[in-house]
């Protein structure tokens, strides 16, 4: 598909007022995207666990108003207070969706929100938070033509999430999502997420994940910055290619269940992307010592056991322990005898592969 695909012909049926929830699931890379083109395209594919706990919830209210303006018009709410300090973000992908969503500038909208875990804690909220509302967006647009397929529904709420944050369109399906084109992978895209397409292992359908959470502080870097210091990063084209490279891999690992395999692939992502962080110009390190020493731990406990487990990051500092359902009572045992001392006031979140996002305010 091309983004123009993404333009709606004039629509025959009207919506004068209406409310609309969705609940959206953060999501885990696997294979990270870092580094990205015009228009929210990423420099190289990636593909993500969808979290199922992890969620933003988002009501969208819409009233018809009696002459359109020329930017949608919006009042922002999040968890019951208004937060004018989020609304630059949301008027930015107003914006950014504009050409595709034309209707939004008909409509006074009520916009409210809150995340079932607690913010700057290391999950990606901008990723639940946007994809909760393009998907409210889309609803809207359902109402105006109710013959849309629920395919074109959700690769058009993937399309719209990204243009608000890359990794957002990865949190509209479940539970292995791939984002950007790979040729390999069938219908993959550059433009939305879509559900992986090959075979996998019941092993990866219960996989676990806890978050420690190390330092919920404000990321003195943000993502959006960091994702520009791929332009002209030395080892940049590199990075790339081998992202493409364990995508390749993980076709025959998702496969056979091959956790060892996986491991391997996982924790070198990790490690790559912080490298990528620490290698730029401005570089800059994002893990703190508590996020070294809970790796080294995970190391020992698998050398000791044998158990799977293994860590994943993202931009930050805080640790995604991940591992299968079946390990799931003596490595959680691990996790709180052992690594929970090192997080922030101790605390972590439990969290799973879910199926994707969720619309709650169905009759």
């Amino acid at each position: 598909m091309h983004s123009t695909d993404f333009i709606p012909q004039p629509f025959t049926r009207d919506a004068s007022r209406g409310k609309i929830t969705w609940q959206a699931p953060s999501n885990i890379a696997l294979v990270k995207y870092w580094g990205k083109k015009e228009d929210q395209i990423p420099a190289n594919p990636s593909v993500s666990f969808t979290l199922d706990t992890s969620r933003t919830t988002t009501t969208l209210e819409y009233a018809k108003k009696e002459i359109a303006g020329s930017d949608a018009d919006f009042e922002l709410y999040f968890e019951g207070k208004k937060k004018e300090d989020f609304k630059p973000k949301i008027e930015t992908f107003f914006k950014r969706i504009q050409k595709y969503c034309p209707y939004l500038t008909d409509y006074q909208f009520v916009i409210s929100t809150e995340n079932s875990f607690p913010h700057s804690s290391g999950i990606a909220s901008s990723a639940s938070g946007m994809s909760a509302l393009a998907l409210c967006v889309m609803s809207l647009e359902r109402e105006l033509n109710p013959t849309m397929t629920e395919v074109f529904f959700n690769k058009k709420a993937s399309f719209l999430a990204r243009l608000g944050s890359g990794s957002a369109c990865r949190s509209i399906e479940g539970d292995l999502v791939v984002w950007g084109e790979h040729k390999e992978i069938k219908q993959s895209s550059d433009l939305y997420g879509i559900k992986y397409p090959g075979d996998v292992h019941p092993v990866f359908k219960g996989f676990q994940d806890t978050i420690l959470l190390v330092d919920k502080g404000t990321k003195h870097v943000s993502s959006s910055v960091g994702h520009n210091l791929m332009h002209g990063h030395p080892f940049a084209e590199a990075r790339f290619a081998q992202a493409y490279s364990n995508l390749d891999l993980l076709e025959n690992i998702f496969k056979t269940g091959d956790l060892k395999a996986f491991i391997g692939i996982v924790e070198s992502e990790a490690l790559t992307l912080h490298a990528m962080m620490m290698s730029s110009r401005p570089y800059f390190i994002l893990m703190k010592p508590n996020t070294l020493k809970i790796i080294n731990k995970i190391w020992e406990f698998r050398e000791t056991t044998g158990l799977p487990v293994c860590f994943t990051l993202d931009a930050g500092a805080n640790v995604h322990v991940l591992y299968p359902e079946k390990d799931k009572g003596i490595i959680f045992e691990f996790i709180k005898n052992e690594l929970v001392a090192y997080c922030e006031n101790e605390q972590y979140l439990c969290d799973r592969v879910g199926k994707g996002a969720t619309r709650i305010d169905q009759d």
